[in-house]
């Protein structure tokens, strides 16, 4: 009999410690989702987020004309079905973000990093890309032939060509 409540003591111990283990690997996950900016849906026109930390902020379907992002972190974004109508993101950083079908008609993104972006069905139209940077990111082919059209200028942070991160001829 005492071995059996031996046995049944660590048992509990390792349950225990399990439980511990899982509330301690859960905590900050749970805590950063927490902690993320979600404007889903949000009517946030001429709203300045510039020179923000927005990792992993959530804009989709957001309404951002003429705001300003001017310098933000918006790397790991999601900002799917967002518009953009003449907002700026000047110097923003867009890296690994989520941008597809977005509005950016003649949006500011000179300096702008796009690296590794996703960017389907986007639509660049009239907009600034001078010393942006899209690098790896995926865009329509229709869209990128616009680009190369207008594209010029090296990206201050990462020193990659507009021209050459687009794959333009």
């Amino acid at each position: 009999m005492s071995s059996f409540l031996v046995f049944s003591w660590r048992r509990w111990l390792q349950i225990l410690i399990l439980a511990i283990a899982l509330v301690l690997l859960w905590a900050p996950s749970a805590l950063a989702q927490a902690n993320t900016v979600n404007y889903t849906y949000g009517d946030l026109a001429r709203s300045d987020f510039s020179h923000q930390d927005l990792n992993k902020a959530v804009f989709a379907a957001a309404d951002l004309r003429e705001s300003n992002f001017e310098g933000s972190d918006l790397s790991f974004s999601i900002l799917t079905d967002a518009v953009f109508l003449h907002a700026s993101l000047r110097g923003a950083n867009l890296s690994g973000s989520l941008v597809d079908r977005v509005t950016l008609d003649f949006a500011d993104l000179r300096d702008t990093i796009f690296t590794e972006a996703i960017a389907t069905r986007t639509r660049f139209y009239d907009t600034d890309i001078t010393g942006a940077d899209f690098s790896d990111a995926v865009i329509d082919a229709y869209q990128v032939k616009l680009m190369c059209e207008r594209a010029e200028g090296v990206n201050p942070v990462t020193g990659v060509a507009t021209r050459d991160s687009l794959g333009c001829r």
